[in-house]
C-alpha cells in the first residue's frame, strides 16, 4: 500500500515554526525592556537620593552661615558701642570687654636709629651694614618682653596699649602694630615698679647686646622714670579662643559605613 503525503501536514509544520519563533522574539524583547526600565528606575532613584542629600547639606551650610553673620553682627554692634558707656554704666555692663583707663609710675624706653648712618654711605652712594645703625623688630620685642618679666601692670608702644595678641612687625625700620605704621623713635611705656623694671633691662641678654650697638654704632636707647603715665581704656579681645575638635557624629557614621 504506498502512503499518502498531503501538502496539508507540511503547511502545518511551517507555520507551526514561525509561531515558536514569533513568540521566542517577542519574549526576548519583552525580557530586554524590562531589564532597561527596571535598570532606569533604579538609576533615577539613586539620582532623587544624591539630590535629596545635596539639599540636605546646603540647608545645613546655609544655616550656619546664618549662625555665623548673626554672631559677626552682634560682636560688630558692641566694638561700636560708646566706650564711654562703661564708665557712666560701669555697674550694669561686663567690664571684661575692656581694658580700663590706667595711670600710675613707671618707666619709659626710647629706641631711635642711629644719626650715624648717613657716614656709613660709601663713595659710590650705597649703604653699607646699614641694620648696624637702625632699631629691628627683636630690640623692640626684648624692651617689652624685659618689662614684662620686671613685672609690667600695663604697657603702651607709641599710642596703643599693648594687649595679649599684639604683635609688633617691623619692615625696614617701621613699625606695625594693630594695623598703624609707625617712624622711629619708638617709645614704649609701661606701669609698675620702676626699680624692678630697670633691673629686668639691665638683667635681659637681648638688652646688653643691644647697648653695644649703642656704644659701636649711636643706636638710640634711653630709659626714664616717670610719675604720671596715663593709658586710655580699649577694647580687649571679645571672643574666647577656642580648639578644633573632632565631629563624633561623623566619626561614628563612617565607622557604621564600614
Amino acid at each position: 500500500m504506498v502512503k499518502h503525503v498531503g501538502k496539508h501536514g507540511v503547511k502545518r509544520s511551517l507555520a507551526a515554526g514561525i509561531a515558536a519563533f514569533v513568540v521566542i522574539a517577542l519574549t526576548g524583547f519583552l525580557l530586554s525592556t524590562n531589564v532597561r526600565v527596571n535598570r532606569t528606575t533604579t538609576v533615577n532613584n539613586d539620582t532623587a537620593d544624591l539630590i535629596e542629600h545635596s539639599v540636605d547639606e546646603v540647608a545645613g551650610l546655609q544655616k550656619e552661615v546664618t549662625d555665623l553673620t548673626s554672631q559677626i553682627d552682634s560682636l560688630t554692634d558692641i566694638l561700636s558701642a560708646d566706650g564711654s558707656q562703661s564708665s557712666s554704666q560701669s555697674g550694669g555692663n561686663d567690664s571684661s570687654l575692656m581694658l580700663p583707663e590706667l595711670e600710675g609710675a613707671g618707666v619709659t624706653v626710647i629706641l631711635d636709629d642711629s644719626p650715624l648712618w648717613e657716614n656709613a654711605v660709601n663713595n659710590n652712594g650705597s649703604i653699607s651694614n646699614i641694620d648696624d645703625y637702625v632699631i629691628h623688630q627683636q630690640d623692640v620685642e626684648s624692651v617689652v618682653n624685659a618689662l614684662w618679666a620686671g613685672g609690667a601692670q600695663a604697657m603702651m608702644i607709641m599710642d596703643q596699649r599693648v594687649l595679649f595678641n599684639s604683635a609688633v612687625i617691623c619692615s625696614g625700620n617701621v613699625l606695625s602694630l594693630h594695623g598703624k605704621k609707625y617712624a622711629p623713635p619708638f617709645t614704649i611705656s609701661a606701669i609698675g615698679d620702676a626699680s624692678a623694671m630697670r633691673k629686668a633691662l639691665n638683667d635681659s641678654k637681648a638688652i646688653t647686646i643691644l647697648k653695644q650697638y649703642v656704644t659701636a654704632f649711636g643706636i638710640g636707647y634711653k630709659v626714664e622714670n616717670k610719675d604720671d603715665l596715663q593709658f586710655p581704656s580699649t577694647a580687649a579681645l571679645l571672643q574666647q579662643l577656642k580648639y578644633a575638635t573632632v565631629d563624633s557624629s561623623k566619626v561614628k557614621d563612617e565607622e557604621a559605613a564600614q
